[in-house]
């Protein structure tokens, strides 16, 4: 009795919300740890009203550090490429137009592995060099400029989930959610119309700048993308060349995201497939047994969970073993659980 008069004190002391949940609901809580999401700024803030879901703001305007990164290995493999390449410009034959452009484009041409052959090196310390250029520059394509057109498409990807809802009532955590159920799907529609947006342009320009017909502008963008490079048609004049600098890594970038894009949805797809199914099935006794990890004839929540998430692919054996490895090293008294004396003594031994 006496016990009871001292609970209810405490329940009283509970909000209305918490006291009609199921105790066993409960027992799952957030972790404190937990990293916060990756929003943009005010979009935590739940007291913003919707008209802040409208605010676009400029790309370059708040320049994120993996951005800031590409522009500075960018304008160094640039600065240093160009440098070479001027002053061993007499050791290049082909068709020129201007000696710092030429090299710039030449080193383009080069980092993108398109090689043209409309310039091409010609002597020992040209091709030494040129050799040097498309390997460092691969480099810098693969690790970081990818990241950087990552990095691109998600900021677009979130501007599309925002105006799709534009006239929709949804709050931060509504976008969030869709956010991270159909990240891939967003990726692959985002990367496939700039795709086809950088395409058309190349087309259009090579064939009133460069006075191309349609025919083989469209096959010279397509050679370009690819890296294929054949050289029969290229850009010739300064302002062609000029324009390629920029368009050659944009497309070729957007290729390479696209592809990977779209392998990434198709890997996306089948876990999805596989996690369906692991979910649909039936338990059966053999299964109750693999998940039984301490081998006591009953398996836990904890157990279970462990067990659908290696059936789905998330974790292995191995990961398991490794993690219960580290929960024997903590569990000082050996009681099976940890606590604050547990992690003071492992630490101290």
């Amino acid at each position: 009795m006496a016990a009871s008069n001292i609970k209810q004190p405490l329940l009283d002391q509970l909000p209305l919300n918490n006291r009609n949940v199921d105790p066993r609901r409960r027992r799952i809580r957030r972790l404190k740890s937990a990293p916060a999401a990756e929003l943009f700024p005010g979009e935590i803030d739940d007291t913003k009203d919707d008209q802040s879901l409208l605010h676009y703001e400029s790309i370059l305007a708040k320049l994120h550090p993996s951005f800031r990164r590409v522009i500075l290995y960018l304008s160094i493999y640039l600065a240093i490429g160009t440098t070479c390449f001027y002053f061993v410009r007499n050791q290049i034959q082909g068709k020129k137009v201007n000696g710092v452009l030429d090299s710039v484009y030449f080193c383009v041409v080069t980092m993108t592995t398109v090689g043209y052959g409309d310039l091409v090196p010609n002597s020992v310390t040209a091709k030494l060099l040129a050799s040097f250029f498309v390997f460092s520059g691969m480099a810098l394509v693969g690790m970081v400029l990818s990241r950087g057109a990552d990095y691109l498409v998600e900021k677009q990807e979130r501007l599309l989930i925002k105006a799709l809802h534009i006239r929709d009532k949804v709050g931060p955590s509504d976008i969030l959610e869709e956010f991270e159920t159909n990240k891939v799907r967003y990726k692959c529609f985002v990367i496939t119309v700039t795709l086809v947006v950088v395409i058309v342009v190349g087309t259009v320009f090579l064939a009133k700048v460069e006075k191309l017909s349609t025919i083989d502008a469209f096959y010279c963008v397509c050679s370009t993308i690819t890296t294929l490079g054949y050289g029969d048609k290229s850009f010739s004049t300064k302002a062609g060349r000029i324009f390629a600098i920029f368009w050659i890594l944009t497309s070729t970038l957007c290729l390479a995201q696209f592809f990977l894009y779209v392998a990434e949805f198709n890997t996306e797809r089948r876990q999805k497939e596989l996690v369906k199914w692991v979910l649909s099935r039936r338990m059966t006794n053999v299964d109750l047994e693999e998940a039984d990890l301490d081998n006591d004839g009953v398996v836990g929540a904890a157990e279970f969970v462990v067990y659908k998430l290696k059936e789905m692919g998330k974790i292995n054996q191995e990961d398991v073993l490794l993690l219960l490895d580290e929960f024997e090293s903590l569990d000082f008294d050996q009681s099976g659980t940890l606590s604050t004396i547990d992690l003071a003594l492992a630490q101290s031994s």
